[in-house]
């Protein structure tokens, strides 16, 4: 027997932690088939959907009230010498922005001569645990997968604020042949009360026509603020670096050029050999990360 949606507005607070959204994003758009990014605005009308549905409510009434966004960002300086970094990082923000996100960026410092950020989560959980406090939610949705905030849900638990955790797990080979896992704590899964596996979500759904899930991932950059800047009139000449399953790499003076198999334009993506000579024009991602475009094998 189905329970009586309620009639009460449902408050949903929604916390990031901005380097995992970024890493799964990298990965639907630069590793998986889907060549899309995640769109925030797709991904808060299915928050909205599926807290209606754990909740018994309707999708009118669950409204996303707040959201954050925490992630660590290196200097003005550090990014003004990564070419248009800082442009790009003002895009994304421009994106968030547009979708009711407040922003808390800490410093990336430097130790022993490799970039970390520090204490991002404790940041985030103190945000969340103060706005329960003030009882400015009845639903947290985290998009997270460490285990270091089981403490903060167990907290939220016992303030009888349900927490919905969003959760991918994938793993792939990069172009240094290192396997790159992915995997959520379980910890973690076991304290919240609505788990949600989006990686089984999604696949299961490929395919799919609702709207909630296609529009998961960006459709058109141009419609979404995702821009990206084409240099489209310089044609540059790099060799095959390394090849993967749909993707590969070429060799570029400071950092080597990712392209994807549906750039490679005058010969199938199969034919490539590493080390094969191939000219490219080069196309600057919102996220400031440049790939290789219209790859041509010389012949």
């Amino acid at each position: 027997m189905n329970r009586e949606k309620s009639q009460k507005l449902t408050r949903i607070g929604v916390f990031y932690d901005g380097n995992y959204f970024l890493h799964v994003s990298n990965y639907y758009n630069y590793v998986h088939s889907r060549q899309r990014r995640l769109s925030i605005a797709g991904l808060h009308a299915f928050i909205r959907q599926q807290v209606a549905k754990e909740e018994s409510a309707t999708t009118e009434l669950c409204r996303i009230t707040d959201a954050h966004y925490f992630r660590g960002r290196i200097s003005a300086q550090d990014a003004a010498q990564r070419g248009n970094q800082l442009y790009y990082e003002r895009v994304f923000d421009d994106i968030l922005m547009s979708e009711g996100l407040v922003t808390h960026y800490f410093p990336i410092k430097s130790f022993h001569g490799k970039r970390e950020e520090k204490n991002v989560d404790v940041y985030l959980a103190l945000e969340a645990y103060d706005m329960a406090i003030c009882g400015k939610m009845d639903v947290l949705v985290l998009i997270a997968s460490d285990g270091d905030f089981v403490p903060l849900i167990r907290k939220l638990n016992a303030m009888g604020i349900r927490v919905m955790l969003l959760c991918w797990d994938f793993d792939f080979t990069n172009d240094e042949g290192q396997k790159v896992i992915t995997r959520t704590s379980q910890g973690l899964l076991k304290e919240v009360t609505y788990p949600v596996k989006m990686h089984d979500l999604i696949e299961s759904q490929n395919g799919s026509t609702d709207p909630v899930l296609v529009n998961l991932f960006v459709q058109e950059e141009s419609n979404s603020g995702n821009k990206s800047v084409s240099q489209a009139d310089e044609v540059h000449i790099g060799d095959v670096l390394s090849l993967k399953n749909g993707y590969g790499f070429i060799s570029f003076p400071n950092n080597n050029l990712f392209f994807h198999y549906t750039d490679v334009v005058n010969v199938d993506f199969s034919d490539l050999l590493i080390g094969d000579t191939v000219e490219f024009t080069i196309e600057t991602k919102y996220n400031g990360q440049d790939v290789a475009k219209s790859v041509k094998k010389i012949r």
